[in-house]
C-alpha cells in the first residue's frame, strides 16, 4: 500500500483548493506600530539604560566643579569716527564686512592676546591661579627656571584660551566675551582684562601700522626728491646746451599736457599770422590793380575827396554852360569861357584818376614784396623750428622725467601729511558695552540641564540597544514571529502553565486555559482542509522539549472528546513519553509492531480517557531509523485506520534525526509545535525545511508555553483563556 491509498483512505484526497493552501505571511504593521512593538518588548533595556544614564548624569553633576562665568559686552565698528575727511590705511569696502569681523573674531580668541593677559594680571606668578588650573611650576634655577617659567607662561596662556568663550550676538556689532572659572570674582577680572587689552592692542596695531607707513613713506620721498632734482639738472643741462628757450608752466599732473612751449614755436605763429594778412591784402590790392589798367572806374574814382570836388565843380560849370547856350550863341564869350573851364576841368580829372592808379600799382608792388619777404621768414622760422623739434625730443623726455618725479613727490608728500594727521586724531572703532560683573551664581553645572541630557542620551542608547537586540535576536517569542518567520499558518497558542499543576492535570481540566487552547487549536485544524481534521496526523518539532508529546496528547484527547476513535501512537522510541503521562508500562509497543514481533491488537493500550487507545514507543530498537524507513509504518498506519476515525503519531524532533522527516511522508498531515522563546527562526526554518522535502503536508504550527508578558505589542493575543471563571478579591 503506497501513500496515496493512504491518503484516500483517510478521507484526506479531497484537499481544498491551492489559494487556501498558500502560506499566509505575517501582520503587516504600520512602521510606527512596530516601532512602538520593538520599545515594548526591551522596555526593560532601554528603561535600564535610561535609569543607569541618570545615574552618571546626577554623579558626574555632584562631581563637577563648580564654575562661575563672567561677561563682558564689547562694540566693534567697521569704521572709524571720521573727525577729518581723510581715507586712514585700511580699505572701507562694504563688502569684506564679514571678512572683517571674523578677523577681530580671531583677534579675539588669539594665542597673543592671551600672553598679554597672563603677563598684564601676572598670572604666572600667581599660585592660586595656577593651582586652579592644574598647572606645576617646574623646580630649576639659571636658564632653567627661566625656560621653566616661560612654559608656566605658556600654560597659563592655554588655560586661558580653554576657558575663554567668543560669541558674537546675531545681527549687531556686539560680541560677548565670557570666562569661566572656579572663581567668580577672578573669571569677571580676567573677562573686564581681556576686552581692554584686546583695545589696547588694537590701538597698537594701527598705531604701528601708521609708524610703518611714514617711515616708509620717508624713505620713499627722500628717494623720490633726490630723482627729482636729478631730473631736473639734466633738463635744465640740455636746454642750456641747445639754446631751447621755453615760455609758460610745466603740469603736475602726469596724465595732463604741459603748456611750457618753445619760444621759437610763438615766433613762427606770429609771422604765419602776419604771412596770412599781408597774403590778403596782396589778394585786394592785386584786384585793385587789376582794375586800374583796365579802362573801368575804379571806386577809388568816386571816394576820392579831390576827384569828387573836381567832378561837382565841372558838373557845375556845364550847368552853366548849357543855360547860356539856351539864350547865347557858343561863341558868345562867356560861354566860349566857360567852355573852356568845362575842359580844364577834364584834363584835371583825368590827371586824378592816373594818379590814383599809379598809387594802386605800387601799393600792389609793395604787398607782394612784404608778402615776399614774409613768406621768406616763415619758412626759415619752420626750418628753425624743425630742427628744434628734432632737438626738443630728448628735451621732452628730460622733461617727461620731471613731471612724473614732481607728480609723485608730491603724491607722497601729501599722503605723508594725511597719515600724520589722521593718525594723531583717529579713533578707537572698538568699545566697552558692558563690563563683566562678578557672577552670584554658577553657570555649571546645570542639574536640570545634565539630567536631562542623561534622560536623552540614556533614551537614545536605550532605544538604539533595543533596535540592535531586535536585528540580532532571532528568537521565536509570538504567534507572530511565527507566522512571519516560518511562513505557517498559525493553528493555536498554546499558554505555559501556571504553578504546581502538572501538564497532565491541566489538560483533564475542560475549563483550564490549557485545555480551551488546546481545543481552539483543534478547532483551527478542522478547518485546515476541506473534508476537515486529516485522520492520520504527525506530531513534529525543531528539538526536544517544545511540547510536541504534549501536544499529540492534547489534540489526541480533544478528538476523543469529540466522539472520535482516537489512537495515538508514540512514535519517537529513541526518547519515549507518551507511556509517562498516560500511567502504562512501555514493554511492548511500537518497535514491536515495526519489527513484526507483534500485531497492533497486542501493543494498543487504554489510556483511561474514552475513545483514546495508546501505542506506546516500545523497547528502543538498535535503530529507529531503519524501522521507520520500511514499509511497515504505512501498513501499521493503514491497519489502524480500519479501527479508528484518527491516528495521531508523536514523532521525534525533525533537527539530527531522519525519523520524523520518514514518518511525515505516511501521514495525510503534519504539525510543527514551535516553544515560545525556545528556538531560533533559523533554526525553525531548517526544520520546516527538511519536512516539505519529505513532501510533508505541513497543516500548520502550534506555539507552545507562550507567556502573555513577552509578547509583542500590537497584536493582541490576549485570547481569554479562562473566560467566564469565578475569579476572587480584586479579580470579581
Amino acid at each position: 500500500m503506497n501513500k496515496s491509498d493512504t491518503i484516500a483512505r483517510d478521507g484526506a484526497s479531497a484537499l481544498p483548493p491551492a489559494s487556501l493552501l498558500q502560506v499566509r505571511d505575517g501582520p503587516s504593521l504600520p512602521l510606527l506600530m512596530q516601532y512602538w512593538r520593538i520599545i515594548v518588548r526591551w522596555h526593560r533595556v532601554i528603561i535600564g539604560a535610561v535609569l543607569v544614564s541618570l545615574l552618571m548624569g546626577v554623579a558626574v553633576t555632584l562631581l563637577m566643579t563648580r564654575m562661575y562665568t563672567a561677561t563682558v559686552t564689547v562694540e566693534i565698528a567697521r569704521e572709524e569716527a571720521q573727525i577729518l575727511k581723510m581715507d586712514g590705511l585700511e580699505p572701507k569696502n562694504a563688502a569684506a564686512d564679514q571678512e572683517f569681523y571674523q578677523t577681530q573674531y580671531g583677534l579675539l580668541a588669539s594665542r597673543s592676546l592671551a600672553d598679554r593677559v597672563v603677563r598684564d594680571l601676572r598670572l604666572a606668578n600667581n599660585q592660586a591661579f595656577l593651582d586652579m588650573f592644574g598647572i606645576k611650576r617646574p623646580v630649576a634655577t639659571g636658564a632653567g627656571e627661566r625656560r621653566g617659567n616661560d612654559a608656566v607662561a605658556r600654560d597659563a596662556a592655554e588655560a586661558l584660551l580653554d576657558h575663554i568663550s567668543i560669541s558674537p550676538v546675531r545681527l549687531s556689532r556686539l560680541v560677548s566675551i565670557s570666562f569661566s572659572s572656579p572663581d567668580a570674582a577672578f573669571s569677571a577680572r580676567v573677562a573686564n582684562a581681556w576686552a581692554r587689552l584686546f583695545i589696547e592692542s588694537s590701538l597698537e596695531r594701527r598705531y604701528e601700522t601708521t609708524a610703518y607707513a611714514r617711515r616708509f613713506l620717508e624713505e620713499r620721498l627722500t628717494e623720490t626728491r633726490a630723482r627729482l632734482d636729478e631730473s631736473e639738472r639734466k633738463l635744465v643741462a640740455y636746454a642750456a646746451d641747445q639754446r631751447i628757450i621755453s615760455v609758460g608752466s610745466a603740469s603736475t599732473d602726469p596724465k595732463v599736457p604741459s603748456t611750457e612751449r618753445p619760444l621759437l614755436a610763438d615766433d613762427l605763429v606770429a609771422f604765419n599770422a602776419g604771412l596770412a594778412t599781408a597774403t590778403a591784402e596782396r589778394v585786394a590790392v592785386e584786384s585793385r590793380a587789376r582794375q586800374a589798367r583796365s579802362s573801368r572806374a575804379l571806386p577809388e574814382d568816386l571816394t576820392t575827396p579831390a576827384i569828387a570836388t573836381l567832378r561837382q565843380d565841372r558838373a557845375q560849370a556845364a550847368a552853366d554852360y548849357e543855360k547860356m547856350l539856351s539864350q547865347f550863341e557858343p561863341g558868345y564869350p562867356p560861354a566860349q569861357a566857360l567852355k573852356a573851364q568845362i575842359t580844364q576841368f577834364d584834363r584835371s580829372i583825368v590827371r586824378e584818376e592816373a594818379r590814383v592808379r599809379d598809387s594802386i600799382q605800387t601799393q600792389f608792388r609793395e604787398a607782394v614784396d612784404r608778402e615776399n619777404a614774409m613768406a621768406q621768414q616763415v619758412e626759415a622760422l619752420k626750418n628753425n623750428f624743425l630742427n628744434l623739434r628734432r632737438r626738443s625730443i630728448q628735451y621732452n623726455i628730460y622733461q617727461r622725467d620731471v613731471d612724473t618725479n614732481r607728480s609723485l613727490y608730491d603724491g607722497l608728500l601729501q599722503r605723508y601729511k594725511e597719515i600724520g594727521i589722521a593718525g594723531g586724531i583717529g579713533a578707537n572703532n572698538i568699545s566697552i558695552v558692558d563690563e563683566a560683573e562678578v557672577p552670584e551664581a554658577p553657570s555649571r553645572p546645570r542639574p536640570l540641564i545634565n539630567l536631562l541630557l542623561a534622560l536623552v542620551g540614556g533614551a537614545a542608547v536605550g532605544f538604539g540597544l533595543a533596535f540592535v537586540l531586535e536585528q540580532i535576536d532571532e528568537v521565536i517569542t509570538d504567534p507572530g514571529d511565527l507566522e512571519a518567520t516560518l511562513n505557517l499558518p498559525l493553528l493555536g497558542a498554546i499558554p505555559s502553565v501556571d504553578g504546581d499543576l502538572s501538564v497532565v492535570e491541566a489538560l483533564s481540566d475542560r475549563k483550564s486555559p490549557i485545555s480551551e487552547a488546546y481545543m481552539s487549536a483543534q478547532t483551527s485544524l478542522q478547518f485546515s482542509t476541506a473534508d476537515g481534521v486529516p485522520r492520520s496526523l504527525m506530531i513534529t518539532s525543531t528539538r526536544p522539549a517544545e511540547g510536541k508529546s504534549t501536544t499529540a496528547f492534547a489534540i489526541a484527547q480533544c478528538l476523543a472528546r469529540l466522539n472520535r476513535r482516537t489512537l495515538l501512537i508514540d512514535g519517537d522510541m529513541r526518547s519515549p513519553s507518551v507511556h509517562v503521562g498516560v500511567g502504562i508500562d512501555n514493554e511492548r509497543g511500537l518497535s514491536n509492531l515495526l519489527s513484526g514481533n507483534a500485531s497492533l491488537v497486542d501493543v494498543t493500550r487504554e489510556s483511561g480517557i474514552d475513545n483514546l487507545a495508546v501505542v506506546s514507543a516500545g523497547p528502543p530498537p538498535p535503530n529507529a531509523a531503519e524501522l521507520l524507513s520500511s514499509d511497515r509504518i504505512e501498513q501499521v498506519i493503514a491497519d489502524a485506520l480500519r479501527y479508528y476515525d484518527n491516528v495521531v503519531v508523536d514523532a521525534p524532533p525533525v533537527m539530527g534525526l531522519a525519523d520524523a522527516p520518514l514518518i511525515a511522508s505516511k501521514v495525510a498531515g503534519t504539525i510543527f509545535v514551535v516553544e515560545s522563546r525556545g528556538i531560533r527562526a533559523g533554526l525553525g526554518k531548517v526544520a520546516v525545511g527538511r519536512l516539505q522535502n519529505a513532501q510533508a503536508h505541513i497543516l500548520g504550527a502550534i506555539l507552545t508555553k507562550f507567556s502573555q508578558k513577552h509578547a509583542h505589542f500590537g497584536y493582541g493575543y490576549d485570547y481569554g483563556y479562562g473566560y467566564g471563571q469565578k475569579k476572587t478579591g480584586a479579580d470579581v
